[in-house]
């Protein structure tokens, strides 16, 4: 059995102004930054140890991940664990997001359906939990791909997704014979 904690970034800049940021970035506030730290804490109470780091392509992951690793380790940035693509609408104004479930709503603005991010997110992070020696893994992310990925495993999970995953979400899933299992949701920043 190994364990997989997969995380949502600190809160940005986007965040903090209600903008959708999917493959667009934005720098940490320093709240998110604050966040991060507080995560850090958590997995060092805990005595959390990784062998192994991912985050995707995204400043705003790399940046999370370095805060909670203190820098320590190295990383491996892959665009599979990227947020959800929502083609022309990124950086726009959130309001203009139609109601959930997208569904294909972003296909036909140039971004991805639902199942294909969906489909991305637990391929990659298959692919990197069947890798030899991954048995405590952490990987930054983004809120849409969280969600998708925990509604993926939805019939083996003993923890369910709740709707508003918050900024340093912590999902710790155990992993065997290919099936993920969400154990937890932690959110260790308290404002």
């Amino acid at each position: 059995m190994a364990s997989l904690y997969l995380m949502r970034h600190g809160e940005t800049l986007f965040n903090v102004q209600h903008k959708i940021q999917g493959w667009c970035d934005a720098p940490l506030t320093e709240t998110g930054k604050a966040q991060a730290q507080a995560a850090a804490a958590w997995f060092r109470d805990k005595g959390i140890v990784f062998d192994h780091a991912y985050c995707s392509t995204s400043e705003r992951t790399s940046d999370t991940l370095e805060i909670v690793t203190g820098g320590s380790m190295p990383y491996t940035r892959l665009k599979g664990l990227k947020e959800w693509n929502f083609g022309r609408f990124e950086g726009k104004d959130e309001f203009l997001n139609p109601p959930l479930p997208y569904g294909d709503f972003f296909k036909q603005f140039g971004g991805e359906s639902e199942d294909e991010l969906r489909e991305r997110i637990v391929k990659t992070l298959k692919d990197i939990m069947e890798k030899p020696g991954h048995e405590c893994v952490l990987a930054v992310s983004h809120g849409g791909s969280c969600a998708n990925f925990c509604r993926a495993w939805a019939e083996h999970n003993v923890t369910q997704y709740r709707k508003g995953i918050k900024n340093c979400s912590i999902f710790r899933y155990d992993y065997k014979e290919g099936i993920f299992s969400c154990q937890e949701i932690i959110e260790p920043w308290q404002p």
